[in-house]
């Protein structure tokens, strides 16, 4: 059965109460149909849910929910096809399902709508969406981790200089360098699926601000669309955007994660270091100078991480003001969410491909850790051990240093007779101390940079991603 459709401009959309159409610049102003169609698949689960939930409760009747059920389908088919026809005078994707809804199946489709506001109904289309978007980041987070911890297994052994002031500092593990960023996604994919908890609550019910009158079975909904429970307050299940704004800022640590690598990549691609190198399809050249290899992917996702950022304050300020309960100003929570995520998701899988493609230049690494006198505090520590306080052997051992540059050579390239004249202490086994893999083999404590404890990190860290 079909009717004339209900909603064929916006006014009589809201009532019989507007004397007048929208103005056609205020109907593109206040539109968000161009972006939140994206939301149609989490629009149609939800309006499915709710059916059922009406029918269950005698509500709406049996044939009305087969009719919604067939309808919501060939629409589905329809959108998937893309001949769905998006109208901008409804205004959003809502709006825009219900009336292609009520034109293919009638009365039922204007059932649809009871016990429920388009308040809720958009709270919970977007936690339903971004609960997939979630899980589809977890993934690629997990991928990138597994990326950087086989290379850390193959790397464990590379000696490079550690910086702190990116000044040589002390060596360390190649791959232990790496870890650290796997240490710091970790946490990222700790964080999301904490966001996601409080993300997979069901506002529906909640109506436009004070619940409803018909006899909803909210839990039955919740269980259906597979989330943890319900917003147990009507006035903040329709207003809530925490749970956008906390994604937001998880999202925001990620993208600083990823911008701390892709200052380091940037930095070691560079001829002064020649660390490392990136495949060529990550790279471009330049437009006169022909020697060019620039590293334009850690460059742009360094730059993107500012986009993603500045999301986070503009929803942060968004909110700031607003009364209880719901605002036309959320629909601008969309745009600034919505990028986040595609700017996350495709960052993450970029960023796997390119890591899992790096590939390491060791000589370099070991070159620079040597020119930087690394083995220096190490010396300090020798000397500890034979008995000097350790500002005593700080300040002996800076003496040795000044030398070893006024020469241009390396700590281990002084003779035992140089060495033991800044104290009398220093003997044979000292050289031991001054190599860069004996420096670096000593550090053998849970989570040093000795090459034993980076595999046991990595076993590790292979067995948590397994889980």
């Amino acid at each position: 059965m079909t009717s004339a459709n209900p909603l064929a401009n916006k006014s009589e959309a809201w009532s019989a109460l507007f004397s007048e159409p929208v103005d056609e610049l205020v109907q593109r102003y206040t539109a968000s149909v161009g972006f939140d169609r994206r939301l149609w698949r989490a629009d149609i689960d939800g309006s499915l849910a709710h059916a059922r939930m009406l029918a269950a409760q005698g509500i709406i009747a049996a044939q009305d929910l087969a009719d919604i059920e067939r309808g919501m389908a060939q629409i589905a088919r329809e959108i998937e096809a893309g001949t769905f026809e998006w109208k901008l005078e409804l205004e959003d994707v809502h709006l825009n399902i219900e009336a292609r809804l009520t034109q293919l199946v009638g009365d039922a489709g204007k059932r649809l709508h009871t016990g429920r506001s388009r308040n809720d109904q958009v709270a919970t289309d977007i936690r339903l969406w971004l609960r997939g978007e979630i899980d589809v980041i977890a993934g690629l987070l997990e991928q990138l981790q597994r990326v950087l911890v086989d290379q850390a297994d193959r790397h464990a052994d590379v000696v490079m200089p550690g910086f702190t002031h990116l000044q040589v500092a002390q060596p360390v593990s190649f791959g232990h360098h790496l870890l650290a960023y796997v240490e710091m996604f970790s946490r990222d994919a700790e964080r999301l699926a904490d966001v996601r908890r409080r993300v997979n609550r069901l506002p529906l019910g909640a109506a436009a601000l004070a619940g409803t009158s018909y006899p909803l079975d909210r839990e039955r909904v919740a269980r259906e669309l597979g989330m943890d429970g319900v917003c147990q307050n009507s006035l903040d299940a329709v207003s809530d955007r925490d749970f956008a704004i906390e994604f937001t800022a998880a999202a925001s640590l990620v993208m600083v994660h990823v911008s701390r690598l892709s200052e380091e990549l940037i930095v070691w691609m560079s001829q002064p270091f020649g660390f490392v190198a990136l495949p060529d399809r990550f790279c471009t050249g330049s437009s006169i100078m022909p020697q060019k290899k620039n590293p334009d992917v850690p460059e742009l996702a360094r730059g993107k991480t500012g986009r993603v950022v500045g999301h986070l304050m503009g929803l942060l300020t968004l909110m700031k003001g607003q009364p209880l309960a719901y605002n036309k100003d959320n629909q601008e929570d969309k745009e600034p969410l919505f990028d986040t995520v595609d700017t996350l998701r495709d960052t993450l899988r970029i960023f796997a491909d390119m890591m899992a493609g790096l590939s390491v230049r060791p000589e370099a690494m070991e070159q620079a850790a040597r020119r930087g006198y690394a083995t220096a505090t190490d010396l300090a520590d020798y000397l500890v051990k034979k008995g000097l306080p350790f500002r005593d052997a700080h300040e002996t051992v800076a003496h040795a240093v000044k030398t070893a540059i006024g020469r241009g050579v390396d700590l281990a390239a002084l003779t035992l007779d140089e060495l033991r004249a800044f104290h009398p202490a220093i003997d044979a086994d000292v050289f031991d101390v001054l190599s860069l893999r004996g420096s670096m083999a000593a550090r053998a404590l849970p989570g040093g940079t000795a090459p034993a404890q980076v595999r046991a990190q990595v076993a590790r860290h292979r067995q948590r991603l397994a889980g």
